[in-house]
């Protein structure tokens, strides 16, 4: 699994607050139609975003679980979720879940199946976890498919491209339908939920996401850190040009036990 570290953290709870990422927290949750009572496990919670969303539907009468791997996320949670007392967090991987068989009405799970070693070991644990007529719904993306406008597609080519190699299942959505129903999952369902920034704003998710990008890169020798440099001052250029565009997709895939 992937242990993001204090500042890789910040990163994300900064991004996942963009309203990009608040409409795909709605679509996810309008999918899980959670109820009142209900209990529902976020597996690879992160920062507690959705989690608290999660537990402010089941309600204090329901259960509200969040599982991750990194502690620095955790901590962000905890301060988020602190106050509701049908809440529960604690470290642990997703491949190992500490809960009984047939213990959760849904389960989420957002950005986190990409990074796990056995994705098949985590997608049986979701099954077991699972009522009958257990809903899931995932979130993951597919970065072949990213747009960035840039002076330099070449070295922006090369960007994505590092940023898709430096996890373990890169491009899992084209494969994740047909692994969901070889587990028994039924009613599977996949829709697209678009990252779109037309134009340049501070508090959008590329905004957040266009020096990790570049970071990323030099980290794996993918560009030099002279092309990015130049790189990031031609998106800089593209900005002051108003000719900033930004897209990648992202896929909810809705299932029932």
């Amino acid at each position: 699994m992937e242990t993001y570290d204090k500042k890789a953290a910040e990163l994300i709870e900064r991004s996942y607050r963009t309203p990009e990422i608040v409409n795909q927290r709605l679509r996810t949750l309008a999918a899980l139609a959670l109820a009142n009572g209900e209990s529902v496990l976020d597996a690879g919670c992160g920062t507690g975003l959705l989690l608290e969303q999660e537990a402010l539907a089941v309600g204090p009468e329901g259960r509200a679980e969040g599982v991750d791997f990194s502690e620095a996320m955790l901590a962000h949670a905890r301060r988020r979720c602190g106050g509701l007392e049908q809440v529960n967090l604690q470290q642990g991987s997703i491949e190992t879940l500490p809960f009984d068989e047939a213990s959760f009405d849904a389960l989420s799970c957002t950005q986190t199946l990409l990074y796990v070693k056995d994705l098949e070991k985590a997608l049986a644990e979701f099954y077991r976890l699972l009522r009958p007529g257990g809903r899931i719904a995932i979130i993951e993306t597919d970065w072949s498919g990213a747009i960035i406008n840039s002076l330099d597609q070449s070295v922006t080519r090369k960007i994505l491209d590092s940023w898709g190699r430096a996890v373990i299942n890169p491009s899992l959505p084209r494969r994740l339908r047909p692994i969901l129903r070889k587990f028994g999952f039924d009613a599977v369902r996949v829709e697209a939920i678009p990252v779109l920034n037309a134009s340049y704003t501070e508090n959008s998710f590329s905004a957040n996401m266009l020096q990790n990008f570049a970071s990323a890169a030099r980290k794996v020798d993918a560009i030099s850190a002279e092309e990015s440099e130049t790189w990031l001052e031609g998106i800089e250029r593209i900005i002051q040009a108003d000719e900033y565009f930004f897209c990648v997709n992202r896929f909810l895939f809705t299932a029932i036990r």
